[in-house]
């Protein structure tokens, strides 16, 4: 009988440089935002509301999906689908209270949006706890609790921001320039710290939740972001209300420590569940949470900004 031989086990891909890597994520970042802001700016108001909605949706059923995967990584329990339906009842809520579905008066909006919130997550932390009430073998209620309730926090209440920028009611319909000037600081952060880090970088910032990340890139986001901040706002002029110069500066300044300091946030929840990436939805980025990372802390700030500064 002739001898059988194991064939030989597939070669392991090689690892993809840096700057392969770095096209990767441009490439799927610069592909997604297109689509998703030639929508936005369609001037179709059906169309790019109905654009909008889908897409905060779907950043939220699959932002918390990742979350709490990375919750069941660390062995931690968590009631997942009571999470997702209630990111995604904050996320419609929101929406048709500021598109005016439901009935609210213009001017009122920005309170009559944070009421909302308040209301709905004091039902939600009510409903999770008769959730624990009926569980049959879940002994950790504070903990499954605590986990489902950050989880909403963390995705969804925060994505909720983008919202409030967008239906903004003091800038004359002129608050998706203002998500898009966001946007874009806050991912030229994240190319200059990429680009500058890697380049010269040297000494490490913390290196035990971010190895990559070093002082020079966080060096690099401040100058790249501010950069993209003022000609931004340079070429958009009269379409951000309220912005200058010195204004232009600042944001730059904070949204680009902000977009650092969102990313070492997700590092730090990735680490504790021994992942790389979030997902791997994006090739080059990873998942939902890898695009966002740096997006979700950066838009609670650029709201504030927009209505207690540039708008007061």
């Amino acid at each position: 009988m002739a001898a059988t031989t194991t064939p030989p086990s597939a070669a392991p891909a090689p690892a993809l440089s840096k700057g392969q890597v770095f096209v990767r994520r441009l490439t799927s970042t610069a592909i997604l935002w297109t689509i998703v802001l030639t929508a936005m700016f369609s001037g179709n108001e059906l169309v790019s509301n109905g654009v909008f909605l889908l897409l905060m949706l779907v950043l939220t059923c699959v932002g918390l999906t990742e979350f709490y995967d990375l919750v069941a990584k660390r062995d931690l329990v968590c009631f997942k689908p009571w999470g997702i339906l209630g990111g995604v009842l904050l996320i419609a809520g929101t929406f048709f209270a500021l598109t005016g579905v439901l009935p609210v008066h213009h001017r009122e909006l920005p309170g009559k949006a944070n009421d909302f919130e308040s209301s709905f997550l004091i039902l939600f932390v009510l409903g999770l706890c008769v959730r624990q009430f009926v569980a049959k073998s879940n002994t950790a209620g504070i903990l499954a609790i605590s986990t489902t309730l950050f989880g909403l926090m963390y995705v969804p209440w925060l994505l909720n921001f983008i919202q409030k920028i967008q239906f903004f009611p003091f800038v004359a319909g002129k608050g998706t320039f203002f998500v898009l000037y966001f946007i874009v600081v806050t991912k030229f952060s994240d190319v200059g710290a990429y680009c500058v880090g890697s380049l010269i970088g040297r000494h490490k910032m913390i290196p035990r939740i971010s190895p990559g990340k070093t002082w020079e890139g966080f060096g690099g986001a401040i100058v790249v972001s501010t950069g993209a901040s003022v000609v931004f706002a340079h070429l958009a002029g009269e379409r951000l209300y309220g912005m200058t110069l010195m204004h232009a500066v600042i944001l730059g300044v904070v949204l680009s420590v902000g977009a650092v300091i969102g990313d070492l946030i997700e590092s730090l929840f990735k680490r504790e569940a021994g992942l790389k990436d979030s997902g791997t939805l994006f090739p080059g980025i990873g998942g939902i949470l890898d695009l966002l990372d740096s997006l979700l802390f950066n838009a609670p700030l650029m709201y504030l900004y927009l209505r207690h500064v540039l708008t007061r």
